[in-house]
């Protein structure tokens, strides 16, 4: 048997406790769940701090460069969530920085199109990179058969989420 984790250990003191209406099974599955969620988002902050962007700012790179690299502020606004006055501050401070600007809507000449700059683009790809590589330095204690089968696992827990949870 693998050496004991943290989760373990809280398992361990709510089975002591006494507590029966607390499924063991179901809660080290969620606290596990939860556990390295929280530590992949830490290493993401990191990673972002180093490229000089907040996870807000990352957010409308990632949506301009896994598109067509240009989008209206109204359709970043809606696919983020955000207000309009929320969506102004991040672009405000991302052209501020050279990594999106603003243009004319050739469509409608009352508008703008976002789009993604060179140096956004490099600002992205480079983040990108590191993060992939702390991605795979935590993925690398299981086999890639065992990753295949975590996946597959994860993926029927997450399809049998109701719509609402899943935000």
């Amino acid at each position: 048997m693998p050496a004991e984790d943290h989760i373990d250990h809280l398992l361990g003191r709510i089975a002591a406790a006494g507590v029966d209406t607390i499924d063991l099974d179901v809660e080290g599955i969620v606290d596990r769940i939860g556990s390295i969620n929280s530590r992949i988002r830490r290493a993401h902050e990191e990673v972002l701090r180093e490229h000089g962007l907040t996870h807000g700012e990352w957010s409308v790179l990632s949506r301009l460069r896994l598109g067509s690299g240009r989008s209206s502020p109204g359709e970043l606004s809606a696919d983020l969530e955000l207000s309009s006055g929320a969506m102004t501050t991040r672009l405000d401070r991302l052209e501020e920085d050279g990594l999106v600007r603003r243009l004319p809507d050739p469509d409608d000449r009352r508008g703008v199109v976002v789009e993604l700059t060179d140096k956004g683009r490099e600002a992205w790809d480079s983040a990108v990179e590191v993060q992939a590589r702390r991605e795979a330095f935590f993925a690398r204690t299981l086999t890639k058969p065992e990753q295949k089968k975590l996946n597959e696992l994860l993926r029927k827990l997450l399809l049998a989420l109701p719509e609402s949870t899943k935000k």
